[in-house]
């Protein structure tokens, strides 16, 4: 197994904490761009999320996830209950406590269904929110994170690479977003549905951008070359993406907004995420700049294209950033950063850019169908969506009972 390193446990324990600070930093991304009368519900999603896959994790995701394998697809009860994780490390994390490990990796458990919250804000009842969630994470997230990082995991053996969670996390949520979007359908428009505090999303995107080094280099899982590489290409591709996006707004509009810079920051964050343990620094900024430019043309004209009401665009920035990030991984990865992945096609290689299509095809395909699954499931037990006169109210009043701001705004 391995011995206990206490900078690598300090090193972690830090990471794990700077993912968790994530999901409070997304429900101020969030609740900035929704109206002022959906502030407190929107925020409810992430905070609940934190809540609910807390407790599910340690009674169940996590032996779904890492404990044992069956036929590639999923894990088994060994863990239950957390029975057997303790202070001495496990195979997955030679040099940390196995404990430990469990906890950064329910981080990701976590912040992946408060990502898909951005699709339907402003139309969900949260009982059935709390039960999708609950039920998500057991038959969607759990299996995935099992194939791709799972021993025994199939597209583990089969080679893909995903660093830090392209696939796991942005993919199947920004897809299973996609999904509740079309089937919920389009929101009542009102009188304006502006962002109703830009600086409160502002804010919320520089603590995705802080926490990110946690969610990225952490998952290098010690003090090494690879989680410095990390560090770097995670900043890298976040600061190019932020350039792409303002200078398309810039070209389409005249004009290069706040809101735009932190989305552009976002969605470079999201493209690197499946790379950054794998790629150059000059790899990232490619990466980040592209993936600036494709989820700026997402979520300004693929929505409107097609016409389905990605509120708060977790999709277009999640699932197209993601897809993008899993293709570059197979573009420009290198063992010359490291040793443990494999040479892209840059370098060589044909055999990983198969195997990344094939893991993003599978999980697109395994997200969408459960997703939809378990909306009309829960749709026979209970609404998923308010009322017309509930949506006029706002959900702070009508589902949670109370207002962010009063007489005070």
């Amino acid at each position: 197994m391995g011995n206990i390193n206490g900078a690598d446990t300090a090193f972690l324990i830090f990471c794990t904490a700077l993912v968790l600070l994530m999901t409070p930093g997304l429900a101020l991304f969030y609740g900035g761009m929704v109206r002022r009368k959906n502030v407190l519900s929107t925020t409810m999603h992430s905070y609940s999320a934190m809540a609910v896959i807390s407790i599910q994790w340690i009674l169940i995701g996590y032996s779904f996830a890492f404990g044992g394998n069956h036929f590639g697809i999923i894990g088994d009860f060994s863990f239950l209950g957390l029975k057997g994780v303790g202070f001495a490390p496990s195979a997955y994390a030679p040099t940390i406590p196995a404990q430990l490990f469990m906890m950064y990796q329910m981080m990701f458990a976590i912040i992946t269904p408060a990502l898909i919250s951005g699709a339907f804000a402003e139309r969900i009842k949260f009982p059935a929110f709390l039960l999708f969630i609950l039920l998500w994470s057991t038959l969607v997230y759990d299996p995935i994170a099992h194939w791709v990082w799972g021993a025994g995991g199939w597209i583990n053996k089969m080679g893909a690479l995903d660093f830090a969670g392209g696939s796991v996390v942005h993919i199947s949520s920004g897809v299973s977003a996609l999904v509740l979007a079309i089937i919920l359908g389009k929101r009542k428009k009102g009188d304006s549905m502006a962002p109703h505090h830009i600086p409160m999303t502002v804010l919320g995107a520089g603590l995705l951008w802080f926490g990110w080094f946690g969610f990225n280099s952490g998952s290098a899982l010690g003090i090494n070359s690879v989680a410095i590489n990390a560090f770097l290409t995670t900043n890298t591709s976040a600061a190019a993406a932020a350039l792409s996006w303002m200078l398309l707004e810039y070209l389409y509009s005249k004009k290069t907004s706040v809101l735009g810079l932190a989305s552009g920051a976002v969605a470079g964050l999201v493209s690197i995420t499946p790379a950054a343990g794998y790629v150059s620094p000059m790899a990232a900024i490619i990466i980040g700049f592209v993936g600036g430019a494709i989820c700026y043309l997402s979520v300004t004209q693929l929505k409107k294209r097609f016409g389905y009401d990605d509120a708060l665009d977790a999709f277009g920035c999640h699932g197209i950033g993601g897809t993008w990030g899993g293709i570059a991984t197979g573009i420009f990865a290198w063992k010359g950063i490291n040793g443990n992945g494999a040479n892209g096609l840059l370098h060589g290689g044909t055999h990983l850019i198969i195997a990344q299509i094939i893991s993003i095809i599978a999980v697109y395909v395994y997200a969408a169908l459960m997703t939809f699954l378990l909306v009309k499931g829960i749709g026979l037990f209970m609404k998923f969506r308010v009322s017309e006169e509930d949506e006029r109210t706002g959900l702070d009043i009508a589902q949670q009972g109370e207002e962010a701001y009063g007489q005070f705004y």
